[in-house]
């Protein structure tokens, strides 16, 4: 609380000096002008200024607090009460160097860590998992972790200088941070999309830190689900006679893509993608609930702009890294259990590739959970299905 304290009163300070060099600047600039300026014109230009530097102040100001003041909300039981051994934080740490934010979510300090790893690369889901997968925080203590260059954490390292790499230095960092502090010598992975791709990393370079892993939306082979992706979209606007898209994702040729445009290109199919499974009846809570996510208290004003530009930015810088990488050849031995929750309707990252990965895994155990009524991510669409099949594995391990 101390420290806290002294850091919104050196907020407060900076915010201060900040508007005096404002003001002082304004004056500078008036004093040089008015020599040459008429007296009407000079009011109406200092107006201008003082509106423009009063302007730029306030906005600092709301910004600051906003920052200062994001948090991750209590846990209450059906009584309104929080639970006596409950632990809510959203809290900053240092790996390798690089401050980056976490949540912390449980009913009990003392139950089994689950990490959550969330999708992208520069995708947050910290607001997301606490909507949708709150029961898991009855069973677990609940993490969640804004990756380098996505959300709370867009600034913890330059986007040009991140890697897969990274994300798995990190990633084992962080482990170490959660095995340390609730005195566990293992923990459980969830990893979402490319989060599910990262799990896989981590357990392959650190078998001894996670109980077990389970991998939803699941990424096997980078490249080849691009070009799919890109041969599903062309295949449904045919069909539909969508002449516009068509003539867009053949201006753009097949992927992969590389160089600045690797966002804006990919979205072109993605984004098509996902509104087909929106529409698709079959899938259960079809759509992600951004705006609800997005204006979360977990994020600030300054994090709630990069929520998005982590998408876009982190996005086409790592992504087109990842090309080369094909599960079913670079890691086909794991030294724990690997589950794969996949939905049946998930047109994003084909399940077949995930088939034909499992056939190849040399796991202590391993499996495929279908959810019926889901698309790229059953953790949305059939959330209570999710923690049930989540409870199963992990309590086998």
């Amino acid at each position: 609380m101390i420290q806290l304290f002294l850091f919104i009163i050196l907020t407060v300070l900076s915010a201060a000096a900040l508007a005096g060099i404002i003001l002082q600047t304004v004056c500078c600039v008036i004093t040089r002008i008015k020599k040459k300026t008429k007296p009407k014109q000079l009011m109406r230009l200092k107006k201008k200024v003082m509106f423009f530097a009063v302007t730029v102040i306030l906005n600092v100001g709301l910004i600051t607090v906003s920052q200062l003041t994001a948090s991750t909300p209590r846990i209450v039981d059906e009584n309104g009460n929080t639970p006596e051994n409950s632990i809510t934080e959203l809290t900053e740490v240092e790996l390798n160097g690089r401050k980056q934010w976490i949540s912390i979510r449980g009913w009990d300090k003392n139950a089994p860590v689950l990490l959550f790893l969330a999708g992208g690369p520069g995708g947050t889901q910290m607001a997301g998992v606490r909507h949708e997968l709150s029961e898991l925080e009855k069973h677990f203590i609940v993490v969640n972790w804004d990756q380098p260059g996505s959300g709370k954490s867009y600034y913890a390292e330059k986007i040009n200088n991140i890697s897969a790499q990274t994300y798995i230095a990190d990633g084992y960092a962080l482990t170490e941070y959660l095995k340390e502090r609730f005195s566990q010598e293992k923990i459980y992975l969830v990893g979402e999309s490319w989060g599910s791709a990262l799990g896989i990393f981590l357990v392959d370079k650190y078998p001894n830190s996670y109980h077990a892993l389970i991998g939803t939306g699941q990424m096997v082979d980078f490249a080849e689900t691009e070009r799919i992706d890109y041969a599903k979209a062309l295949e449904i606007a045919q069909s539909k006679g969508d002449t516009a898209l068509i003539e867009r994702l053949k201006a753009n040729g097949e992927p992969p893509y590389y160089g600045k445009d690797v966002t804006w290109k990919s979205a072109v199919y993605l984004n098509y993608l996902s509104a087909y499974m929106t529409a698709n009846p079959k899938i259960q809570n079809p759509g992600y609930n951004t705006f609800r996510d997005v204006g979360s208290s977990e994020y600030g004003l300054l994090d709630k702009l990069n929520f998005f530009r982590g998408i876009v930015n982190t996005y086409n810088h790592v992504y087109q890294q990842l090309y080369m990488i094909d599960m079913r050849t670079d890691y086909t031995k794991l030294d724990a259990p690997a589950y794969f929750f996949l939905g049946r309707y998930d047109v994003n990252a084909p399940t077949a590739l995930v088939e034909e990965y499992v056939q190849v895994l040399d796991a202590p155990d391993k499996r495929i959970e279908w959810f019926e009524h889901s698309g790229h991510s059953p953790w949305i669409n059939e959330p209570d299905k999710f923690v049930t099949e989540v409870l199963s594995c992990f309590s086998e391990n």
